[in-house]
């Protein structure tokens, strides 16, 4: 048997490959859209992938499926024909019980909805036996310590997904042996789960005791945990979810993004067609950067960030720290449906900073200036809600930087001309934000680097 676990960082997703060599045989489950890993490791091992299961249609990230399928060219998609499911792209429909065997090992879907009306978990066990499973494939709906979310089509579904939930975890999950090895779709950082645990596989056994979406019998008492425990929803869910059901667009390589010299970026950037990014480090952005340009880190979390700060609607212009990367930024704006490039600048802030161009900055202000200087600054905590009302610098106000897209809510009453200091967690999300206050007419934002992470290890007081 052939079993390997494929991790995307940034999103936290987990992909996998399964498969026989003895019949040369396998299977992929939830591809994302750069395939070059699935096809190195299926000829590695030497077999063929001729199955493509999707557990559901995902909303975090954009499906490698269709990707998978065209560099395959007899492989088949297999995804879920339950909860009135429909797709705009060839997919075998596949009902909970159809099974699928991978020589000594049997695939068995199962229905498993709460996260979403369709989804599908997958279980394996030995063709011998088929129906004493080994693993299962849980996709969104059950993940180390946390269960999907049933919030994300909408407030009009979410009691019903919510009780879906509820019956599948009990009914279900529940009811399987304790060795049974779990193997989410995510791991911790998505926002498709609650405070999902660090290991990127578990077993019914350390759930059935640990985890807290398991320990309730009584329905209203999981709706409210579910309901108290949600993260925010990101903005760039909904519109996957859609791309998902019709079928991405193919991508076949790293996007395409032509290279521009600095006036010629200079008048793409006039011309206003493109939305600006700079992908360097807050540290090098805010020594100098281009007027406009928000600061998305060259990070694996870009990809979360890309898809919930930008415009899908329009290309996209590039500041990258090193173009030998390019690939490796585009891929990951592309993993969340992102592939529409305007551009880079060739040569770098280097070649812009010598052809004489405008230049805007960012002051970084360290927390011990902040501490000594608290009173000067409005400040602003941009992490999500429950981290601000876990703790919090004194006086600070909040605004998540995912509701920043078009700007700062009028409601907190910051003045656009007087000093304001930006901090989340580490200060990664602080410059997003901090570039965003500035392309919306903020003159003195400063940018706390370490933000709250600083802030603690220093010794200084929090607000709870």
């Amino acid at each position: 048997m052939i079993f390997e676990t494929i991790q995307t960082e940034g999103i936290s997703q987990l992909s996998y490959l399964i498969g026989d060599d003895s019949t040369g045989t396998a299977a992929v489950i939830d591809p994302q859209p750069n395939v070059e890993s699935y096809l190195r490791l299926s000829r590695q091992h030497g077999v063929a992938i001729t199955h493509i299961f999707e557990t559901h249609i995902h909303a975090d990230f954009m499906s490698g499926a269709c990707e998978l399928q065209s560099r395959l060219g007899n492989a088949k998609i297999f995804a879920s024909g339950e909860g009135d499911a429909s797709y705009e792209f060839d997919v075998q429909q596949i009902k909970g019980g159809d099974s699928f065997g991978f020589g000594s090992t049997t695939l068995t879907a199962r229905h498993t909805p709460g996260h979403t009306p369709e989804h599908l978990s997958y279980e394996l066990a030995d063709s011998d036996s088929p129906n004493e499973p080994w693993g299962v494939l849980s996709g969104d709906s059950l993940f180390v310590g946390s269960a999907g979310r049933p919030d994300l089509l909408g407030a009009e579904e979410t009691e019903e997904l919510t009780k879906q939930l509820f019956s599948t975890l009990r009914d279900y999950y529940l009811n399987l042996a304790d060795h049974v090895i779990v193997y989410p779709c995510h791991g911790a950082g998505s926002a498709c789960g609650a405070d999902i645990g660090e290991r990127p596989m578990t077993t019914i056994g350390q759930e059935r005791k640990n985890n807290a979406f398991l320990q309730h019998e009584n329905f209203e008492e999981f709706e409210k945990f579910v309901s108290d425990g949600a993260p925010p929803v990101p903005h760039h869910y909904p519109i996957l979810k859609k791309i998902n059901a019709k079928g991405p667009q193919l991508i076949g390589r790293a996007p395409v993004v032509p290279g521009l010299p600095p006036t010629e970026f200079q008048e793409a950037i006039q011309s206003g067609a493109a939305q600006l990014v700079d992908t360097r480090q807050m540290l090098a952005f805010g020594g100098g950067h281009i007027a406009g340009a928000m600061n998305l880190g060259d990070r694996p979390e870009l990809s979360v960030w890309a898809g919930d700060m930008l415009d899908y609607d329009r290309p996209i212009l590039l500041v990258v720290e090193d173009e030998t990367r390019l690939d490796w930024v585009t891929w990951h704006f592309a993993i969340v449906g992102l592939h529409r490039f305007a551009g880079y600048l060739v040569g770098g802030m280097k070649a812009w900073n010598n052809a004489g161009l405008p230049l805007s900055m960012t002051p970084q202000l360290t927390v011990h200036d902040l501490h000594q200087h608290q009173s000067d600054f409005q400040i602003l905590d941009v992490r999500a809600p429950s981290e601000y009302q876990s703790n919090r610098i004194s006086g600070a106000k909040h605004c998540y930087v995912a509701e920043m897209r078009s700007g700062v809510n009028g409601e907190l009453d910051l003045s656009r001309d007087d000093p304001v200091a930006v901090y989340c967690g580490s200060g990664y999300r602080a410059s997003i934000a901090a570039s965003v206050l500035e392309r919306n007419g903020f003159q003195r934002v400063h940018n706390v680097p370490g933000s709250m992470s600083a802030w603690k290890n220093a010794g200084y007081s929090i607000e709870k």
